[in-house]
């Protein structure tokens, strides 16, 4: 986190000129509000400390059932259950059944590619210090 003292203060416009032909370009090539929305959704869910910490789980174990997510995380498998429920219905990771047993992974090489980013810009960070 930053200090306030790393806090670039905000910057106006000298002068108040809009460039029409940068700006319709940038509008046309913006994502249409329902996508915003569903983006907006899956930065939500990552959000949450416990939620990332089962993600985070199944990018390091590869699919694993709630026992071993629960004992690697370190909560309770309730908690674990109803964190891959959420994150079942938002396709951030999928379930294969095996009898009985319901083992999770990450749903696709998509999100697997999106935390590997993040975790890679969380670590460039500490590489400048």
């Amino acid at each position: 986190m930053s200090s306030a003292s790393d806090v670039a203060p905000a910057v106006e416009c000298a002068v108040r000129v809009i460039d029409a032909e940068k700006v319709g370009l940038v509008r046309a090539s913006l994502p249409e509000t329902e996508t915003i929305a569903e983006l907006a959704q899956v930065f939500g869910l990552l959000a949450d400390p416990g939620r990332l910490r089962v993600i985070t789980a199944l990018l390091e174990g590869g699919e694993m059932c709630v026992c071993d997510i629960a004992a690697s995380c370190g909560h309770s498998e309730s908690a674990v259950s109803h964190t891959l429920r959420l994150l079942r219905a938002n396709r951030v990771v999928r379930v294969r059944r095996a009898g009985r047993m319901a083992y999770y992974r990450l749903d696709d090489s998509h999100v697997r590619m999106l935390l590997d980013l993040a975790l890679a810009h969380v670590h460039h960070g500490e590489e400048e210090t």
